[in-house]
């Protein structure tokens, strides 16, 4: 039976609360395993949301659920589809400050600055669903997010025709006179930003325990270390090479950048634990509106999208300051089933009485709702907007 059917049994039998006791049941056993802290960080790929990219606000967090942890090692779970250098750096000076060594364990994707976050490690440790990807920036310009190499290389080609042909085409002439200096200056440095933290981490990190070479057997020296790592940033930032800054990169892929990466396949006891955790991912992922899941093996905290379709009404001429109760009606996403509940602020009957009578359910304790066509509605996100909105905890009973 693989992970994924096992865990839609479960999920069948229990609950999404128990999919969640059993993920932090596996890294409390992964940590006496391997004497180490796992820290799980992963984002839904699937889920094409702003607030899904790696960001500072991720940043926060992790130091949040970090700031009682340190010790020898930490093993550190990452997927996400990429974001921001600056975030990635981050965490990257977190990681190593509070821990001896720092590892990741990549079971998914782990792309852009998601790749330039493992690059930071003293081991990377990948499954054979695990990859990496180029290390490229991602710049906004205008109203789009692009690559900075693309773009570079897009202005490149653009002189080398002026140069060729002594004029531009309409088109191209129309989009360079949208180009500032200080644009261009900014995608320069951003490509570079990322070159120079995988030039600076892998020999201080990846490399420190480097000492012979693997077929000639010398002794390898600190300009050695750092002439690999230039290659290494080099080929991760050619698009060319790859071309696609969305290419997935393998064990094999990377180990033929002579980039050393550990086989969790290899290890049974490690490979068992993390694809459970991956997999159980995978259903929080599809199952509810959770985009980002960050854990420790007593801490969880789960970032939610609201529901598609759903929206707040609150009853009308009420002051919200005095409000007893509200209206929530959730639309499911995948049917458009309507579901019409109320949440109460003051622990009334009457209420009860009153909103029963108009149809409407008392918001579940449990912050989920199942749909009839099995479709499971994570409700975490609107309670918080509602709560924010009126000032005052609601009482779920």
């Amino acid at each position: 039976m693989s992970y994924i059917d096992e865990y839609i049994k479960k999920l069948r039998e229990k609950s999404i609360e128990g999919l969640m006791t059993e993920q932090s049941r596996l890294i409390k056993k992964f940590n006496i395993e391997y004497d180490a802290e796992l820290f799980v960080f992963a984002t839904c790929m699937e889920k094409n949301l702003p607030e899904s990219s790696l960001s500072t606000s991720d940043y926060e967090v992790i130091h949040d659920l970090l700031q009682n942890k340190s010790g020898k090692k930490i093993f550190f779970f990452l997927e996400t589809k990429g974001g921001s250098g600056e975030a990635a750096k981050d965490i990257a000076e977190l990681l190593h400050s509070k821990f001896d060594e720092v590892n990741f364990l990549i079971a998914g994707q782990a792309m852009s600055a998601g790749t330039i976050l493992a690059l930071s490690g003293d081991e990377i440790y990948m499954t054979e669903t695990g990859s990496l990807g180029p290390i490229d920036a991602q710049v906004s310009i205008g109203r789009a997010v692009s690559s900075a190499h693309g773009y570079l290389k897009w202005v490149d080609d653009i002189r080398k025709e002026a140069a060729k042909n002594g004029r531009l085409n309409p088109f191209d002439a129309t989009m360079v006179a949208q180009i500032s200096p200080g644009e261009l200056s900014q995608v320069q440095n951003s490509l570079q930003f990322a070159i120079n933290l995988v030039k600076e981490w892998l020999p201080k990190y990846k490399f420190k325990n480097w000492r012979i070479t693997e077929t000639s057997k010398i002794t390898v020296t600190p300009e050695m270390k750092q002439t690999r790592a230039e290659e290494i940033a080099t080929a991760l930032t050619d698009q060319s090479r790859w071309n696609s800054h969305g290419r997935t990169l393998k064990i094999k892929d990377l180990n033929n950048l002579r980039l050393k990466i550990r086989s969790v396949d290899a290890d049974q006891k490690m490979s068992n634990l993390v694809y459970r955790i991956k997999a159980i991912n995978r259903m929080l992922f599809g199952t509810t509106t959770a985009y980002k899941i960050y854990m420790t093996d007593v801490h969880r905290i789960q970032r939610n999208a609201t529901p598609k379709g759903g929206n707040i009404s609150f009853p009308q001429n009420i002051n919200l300051k005095d409000t007893e109760a509200t209206k929530l009606d959730i639309k499911c996403s995948k049917c458009n089933k309507e579901h019409k509940l109320y949440v109460k602020f003051k622990d009334n009957k009457n209420i009860d009485d009153m909103m029963k009578h108009e149809g409407l359910k008392p918001f579940p304790k449990n912050k989920m709702i199942k749909c009839s066509c099995g479709d499971t509605i994570d409700l975490v996100g609107p309670l918080s907007e509602i709560e924010t909105m009126i000032g005052m905890k609601a009482i779920l009973k």
